[in-house]
């Protein structure tokens, strides 16, 4: 299983649409060879370089695996949106408050839907994860500011 994004290569620079500077909007992300025995696809977006720790940016899960592309400022038909570290449902921007961080899409494969209601927070959603992944990819891309 892979995931892409056609506006930043993995490991490159995400374009400031994306972020807090710009329209902060998800990019579209491509899904490639998903398992056969999936039933459902799950991601989480986060920053692990965050000044108070590791910042979960989006969750998503309930994605249909037959799902090959995850539209620009849109989500998949049917798939649930959780709470984000801002307590906040939906996609929020890299928005490092200075200098360079890493921001992971992380998308888990999984052998079940999951019964979470919309806004569950992640660590929940976690949980649920290390139960049911049966297979996981992972597209990085950094963002850079000079300062807020």
């Amino acid at each position: 299983m892979n995931i892409y994004s056609r506006y930043f290569e993995d490991r490159g620079e995400i374009p400031s649409r994306y972020t807090c500077d710009g329209d902060s909007v998800n990019p579209e992300l491509e899904i490639i060879e998903v398992p056969r025995e999936a039933k459902s696809l799950a991601l989480i977006v986060d920053d692990p370089d965050a000044p108070g720790g590791r910042w979960v940016h989006w969750t998503i899960w309930n994605i249909d695996p037959e799902t090959a592309y995850i539209k620009e400022a849109d989500m998949p038909p049917g798939a649930v949106e959780g709470e984000t570290s801002a307590k906040n449902v939906g996609y929020h921007g890299p928005c490092p408050p200075t200098g360079t961080h890493r921001y992971y899409f992380k998308l888990y494969a999984l052998d079940s839907m999951l019964a979470l209601p919309h806004g569950t927070p992640f660590p929940e959603l976690e949980r649920e994860l290390g139960e049911h992944t049966v297979e996981y990819a992972e597209l990085m891309g950094q963002y850079t500011r000079s300062g807020a």
